[in-house]
């Protein structure tokens, strides 16, 4: 089994047009939505959840008001500012600035804080026109570690092994953080989405190199090549000096805009034949 995962950087670039591309030209494969924070590989896949699993992460923290006696402990100790006292001499919580350290719950004398863990994401097994979707949606306000990302590429790979199917292709998700490591870390190989704009080549050097640290083969794509012909060539100059397969230069199209409105990918929906001859070889490059 080889996994790969499809990289930008900067959100926006691509990333996922080209990854849904791709299921289209392999003729099988396990794809995983690993941007679990802001997931859209759905949006074309138009996915049939199979299986619905909660995912357990961090706690959540309750003040009981009958029973704090409003001694302000808590509020003292916890470095986070996630308790305050109320109008009514009751401690009270901010949930969005308590980071689940549960120091507050041992602490308090009348034992009014109580911990439960936290339940409010969920990740599924979806069946779609091009095979199984492993992906997540995540609550309001909840923060993705990366172990959300790390939980369901296993997942991926292990139905991969069941179904006997020899690839799994993660739609990653944008910048450099926790998220993208866990995308990165045990894959086969990284495709690097590159937009011709000044934040998009100034984050797709920083997945660059954070690929290199990994030691992943690491290939890339240029889109919307032809928004910025200068910015181009020294893209591709940088690639070149850094031995980095370019696979493709795509030019822009509203083709692109026009396929996600209609819930297809770029092959399903253009008759441009040059433009999926470019993405064929792609595939052929990196499989």
């Amino acid at each position: 089994m080889r996994e790969i995962t499809v990289l930008s950087g900067k959100g926006g670039a691509g990333k996922t047009s080209i990854t849904a591309a791709l299921a289209s030209l392999c003729p099988e494969a396990i794809y995983c939505d690993n941007d679990v924070d802001a997931s859209d590989l759905h949006l074309i896949f138009s996915p049939q959840k199979e299986q619905s699993y909660p995912f357990e992460y961090g706690w959540e923290m309750t003040i009981d008001p009958l029973k704090c006696n409003g001694c302000q402990l808590c509020e003292s100790l916890c470095r986070f500012q996630a308790i305050h006292v109320n109008k009514d001499g009751k401690a009270e919580m901010k949930l969005f600035k308590c980071e689940g350290c549960r120091l507050c719950e041992r602490s308090c004398p009348q034992k009014a804080i109580s911990a439960k863990v936290n339940r409010n994401n969920h990740w599924f097994i979806s069946s779609t026109r091009f095979g199984y979707l492993v992906h997540a949606e995540m609550g309001v306000g909840e923060e993705n570690s990366g172990k959300l990302v790390s939980l369901i590429r296993k997942e991926s790979r292990a139905l991969a092994k069941q179904q006997g199917i020899g690839y799994v292709i993660n739609d990653g998700p944008p910048g450099i953080g926790c998220s993208t490591i866990a995308s990165i870390t045990g894959t086969h190989a990284v495709l690097v989405v590159i937009e011709t704009s000044e934040s998009g080549w100034h984050d797709a050097i920083r997945v660059l190199e954070l690929a290199k640290k990994w030691d992943v083969p690491t290939y890339a794509i240029i889109n919307k090549v032809d928004i910025n012909p200068v910015l181009s060539e020294k893209i591709n100059l940088y690639l070149k000096k850094k031995h980095i397969p370019l696979l493709a230069s795509i030019p822009w199209s509203k083709e692109f805009v026009e396929s996600m409105e209609r819930q297809q990918n770029i092959i399903e929906y253009s008759q441009d034949n040059v433009l999926k001859a470019s993405l064929q070889n792609v595939w052929d490059a990196i499989k």
